[in-house]
């Protein structure tokens, strides 16, 4: 056989093998479609009374009065076409069916709705609170009443496409988000007057809009209807995620097809969580990836002509391991972007207790010693960590901005037992949290998902294994609220930048 043929050959069978993959990929692509799991009226459902940026851009909805009356609207639309469908469901772990110990009606609070929390005494500042996504305002209702409680006027703002059905987050887009986040501001603003500061905390995507916020204000300095947050904190902040959320912005029109709603699905699991949705749509992971690479070309692109000024001073808490977002991406394409104004890092390090560490697959060492190493870098950095490999009690470990000699300083926490890490929804969340806290006194009223202890054989329950093994709160939640507040002592705009330059100084 000549050169050519065998060439010839060769290209024939490559083109027929990637055919027969391709019909392969196909076939169990239409199984997974035909043979998972059934779309539930929480994932069909059209909640229309949603809030819209157009509602926002041409003044129906301008502020929070407005807003939280909208949400009765939408909180009726899913009584109506979910909550009423499922009153004969049975299913005692099922937030849409009434009664049962996951339907959020059974707490005395929904938080599933934006709430506003006043000071009983003088007003001191105003805090905004943004949660993540698939969440609600309660992943930061416990910061919310600690800071109520020292004189701030707190916003828990449920942002739009969450605390309904998941349904909702096949339709909502970054620009719902980023009006209702104006929206927010602005009404604290005008409530307030112009003299008290107004923080932000951001969870999550929440943190990442947060950071685009504090960018559009930064741009807008003179736009009164953009008041410019005087501090930022975040919680496990949305800054770099994996590349595989890019392909939620693929639009193919399968899942419009009859029969092929699943193909929307990245996953479709049991509702059994009151206060965050379970399941979760491409269009989802679209949009935030949308939302953080957006913001990081935005701090690039400033940070081309030199370190970013004038942003708010931020203080951030990432888990130095994290499924969800890249640890190290917080400090290399945000925080290391900007100058050195008062900004810092706080990293919870895994146990370094040594019967634990030869069970790490991947040690994040290496980031910490990275950052920690470097001389030039523009905010401070503090990792906390256990004091030695001996002993499960942690210390905090603080460089300065501009500095790499650390400071130690022993804390009152050691790691739980059987505990080697936190995780990404972890942090906003006290041990004893009703609802995910592993320290959380018992309560048969409703569902305890921190508290489950489930032992038995691989793929019997009908909830995946992540959700009853990840760890739900954090064991050091006291140091992060003792953290906060003292970021979030309320000064005069004068004596923040007063504070500023100190901290560069030292």
């Amino acid at each position: 056989m000549s050169a050519r043929k065998t060439l010839q050959w060769l290209g024939r069978s490559m083109l027929s093998l990637l055919t027969a993959l391709l019909l392969v990929g196909v076939g169990f692509y239409l199984h997974y479609l035909w043979a998972g799991p059934a779309l539930e009226p929480w994932h069909r459902a059209r909640l229309d009374a949603e809030f819209k940026a157009a509602d926002y851009d041409a003044g129906r909805i301008t502020t929070l009065v407005q807003y939280v009356a909208r949400e009765r609207e939408l909180r009726q639309q899913l009584d109506d076409e979910i909550r009423a469908r499922t009153r004969r469901d049975g299913s005692p772990f099922n937030r849409y069916a009434a009664g049962s110990r996951s339907d959020p009606d059974q707490w005395s609070t929904n938080w599933n709705m934006t709430f506003v929390l006043e000071p009983r005494g003088e007003t001191n500042g105003g805090v905004l609170l943004l949660h993540g996504l698939t969440d609600s305002p309660y992943s930061l209702r416990s910061l919310a009443e600690v800071l109520a409680s020292d004189g701030r006027r707190v916003v828990g703002l449920r942002l739009p496409g969450h605390g309904t059905a998941p349904s909702a987050l096949l339709r909502f887009e970054l620009e719902d988000l980023q009006a209702a986040t104006a929206l927010a501001m602005r009404d604290l603003r005008r409530t307030l007057g112009p003299d008290l500061p107004i923080d932000v905390i951001g969870y999550s995507n929440g943190a990442a809009l947060a950071v685009g916020y504090a960018l559009d204000a930064l741009d807008a300095r003179d736009d009164a209807s953009l008041p410019r947050p005087s501090r930022l904190v975040l919680i496990s902040p949305a800054i770099g995620i994996t590349r595989l959320a890019a392909l939620g912005r693929i639009r193919t029109g399968l899942s419009d097809l009859q029969g092929f709603g699943r193909a929307a699905w990245q996953l479709i699991e049991p509702e059994i969580d009151p206060f965050k949705y379970q399941s979760f749509p491409w269009h989802a992971a679209g949009v935030t990836q949308r939302l953080t690479s957006t913001v990081a070309r935005r701090i690039a692109r400033l940070a081309a002509d030199g370190p970013v000024r004038g942003l708010p001073p931020m203080l951030a808490f990432v888990s130095t391991v994290d499924s969800t977002v890249q640890a190290g991406k917080v400090a290399d394409a945000l925080l290391g972007k900007l100058a050195a104004e008062g900004h810092e890092l706080v990293l919870f390090d895994v146990n370094r207790l040594s019967l634990v560490q030869p069970l790490l697959v991947d040690d994040p060492g290496p980031l910490t010693r990275r950052l920690l190493a470097q001389p030039h870098r523009p905010y401070a950095l503090t990792l906390v960590t256990n004091e030695t490999s001996q002993t499960a009690r942690v210390e905090e470990r603080r460089v300065p901005a501009l500095g790499t000699d650390a400071r130690r300083r022993p804390l009152e926490a050691e790691w739980p037992r059987n505990v080697f890490s936190l995780s990404h929804v972890a942090l906003p969340f006290p041990p004893d949290d009703a609802l995910y806290g592993y320290e959380a006194p018992r309560d048969v009223r409703h569902v305890q998902l921190g508290r489950i202890e489930a032992r038995g054989e691989n793929g019997v329950l009908s909830v995946p294994n992540w959700l009853l093994t990840r760890q739900r709160s954090n064991p050091f939640h006291g140091y992060l609220v003792q953290r906060v507040r003292g970021w979030l002592d309320v000064r005069r705009p004068d004596e923040v930048e007063a504070v500023a330059v100190e901290a560069v100084a030292r």
